[in-house]
């Protein structure tokens, strides 16, 4: 699995639930520019729209050696699921406060893939709390290097 672009933030600003693993449709320029990693999940996000699943603002910048037929960095991209896990994903989203977030972007098989998470936003003191366990952690892998 030859990981492309991450979404750093993601696991910051929501907790994670589920994780679902979706293709996405992209067109031939797209496909040698992420094989250049040239792509970023930032600020990206998912929606529902009718019984699809979209992906908006991921930003996969143009090929360098493309032709005037390059393709739009921040065109919205279809994923691609099996009709029981868009029926899952439908189920979820209605709740309040959860949202789809992709996580990361890799290619397994040759065949681009993206890695969706359901997840809630996470509160003030959440964020406070996972800093502080970052922090703790951080001081204790110091401690047992010395």
């Amino acid at each position: 699995m030859e990981i492309i672009a991450t979404n750093r933030k993601a696991h910051f600003q929501y907790e994670i639930l589920e994780k679902y693993e979706a293709g996405i449709v992209l067109k031939g320029t797209e496909v040698k520019s992420l094989r250049n990693k040239n792509a970023s999940l930032n600020e990206s996000y998912a929606q529902l729209k009718g019984n699809e699943v979209f992906l908006y603002n991921l930003d996969i910048s143009p090929y360098e050696q493309g032709n005037r037929e390059n393709h739009d960095p921040k065109r919205v991209r279809k994923l691609l699921l099996h009709r029981r896990e868009i029926n899952k994903l439908i189920g979820k989203i209605q709740q309040r406060g959860f949202t789809l977030i992709p996580i990361s972007m890799y290619f397994k098989d040759g065949l681009a893939k993206v890695e969706l998470a359901v997840g809630r936003g996470k509160r003030l003191l959440d964020k406070r709390e996972s800093i502080k366990k970052r922090m703790i952690e951080r001081e204790i892998r110091r401690t047992v290097k010395r």
